[in-house]
């Protein structure tokens, strides 16, 4: 007679994707955790290296770490440079956390869009048969407003008569290396410039190659700490 397992204490796995619907999916893991009072765990998955991700995509990673720590999360875990499909690195991470349930959000597709491209769930669900699954509707409109940002250029921060302002070149003035992401539809250098200081993601935006806003996604930057 075959044995039948009982049922292990309960997991959560958020599998989120950029876009703001990624937050709906994790404060939805988040209240369901809660309800069983179970640890909490989110995964993103994404095919490029982590230092060639795009403005937009990094900033999402920043927030959801901040959102997990501030939901108490058991662990964010963020699988870059992932050249396996999605649905298989999501099924071995359910393997080994032994999570019990997957929370996903799917848009809603055509016929037409299921029979060419197939369903993402029915993808899981054919990796991963041993745990249970919640589908979030998403709204899709809301997540197309991807690629806000171009290709990530390397850059210099430094300061001028004018106060600060970005370089493409390398001289003795310069404060911080990192990479500016130009705003798409413009012919001027507005965007983002982004680098690393004490260990934290920085962000400043710039206009006309001129610092017009300095942010920080964990912290205010202020002036001051760019003096040398």
């Amino acid at each position: 007679m075959k044995k039948v397992r009982a049922r292990m204490d309960e997991s959560i796995l958020v599998c989120a994707y950029y876009g703001p619907n990624g937050e709906r999916l994790i404060k939805r893991g988040c209240k369901i955790a809660n309800m069983l009072d179970c640890p909490l765990y989110i995964l993103t998955v994404d095919p490029s290296p982590e230092n060639e991700l795009s403005a937009d995509k990094a900033a999402y990673i920043d927030q959801w770490k901040v959102l997990a720590e501030e939901l108490g999360a058991e662990e964010f875990i963020f699988r870059y440079n992932e050249k396996r499909p999605a649905a298989k690195v999501i099924a071995e991470v359910a393997r080994e956390l032994d999570i019990t349930q997957i929370i996903v959000g799917q848009s809603p597709q055509s016929r037409w869009e299921e029979i060419k491209k197939g369903s993402f769930v029915n993808t899981l669900l054919r990796e991963i048969s041993f745990v249970d699954f919640h589908i979030v509707s998403i709204d899709r409109s809301v997540e197309d407003t991807e690629n806000l940002f171009e290709n990530g250029t390397r850059a210099y921060l430094v300061k001028g008569e004018e106060g600060y302002q970005i370089s493409f070149t390398h001289s003795d003035y310069v404060i911080h290396e990192g990479i500016f992401y130009k705003e798409t539809g413009t012919d001027f250098n507005n965007g983002i410039f982004k680098f690393i200081k004490d260990n934290k993601t920085c962000q400043l935006h710039v206009t006309d190659e001129k610092i017009t806003e300095p942010t920080s996604i964990h912290s205010s930057i202020k002036e001051d700490k760019f003096e040398k």
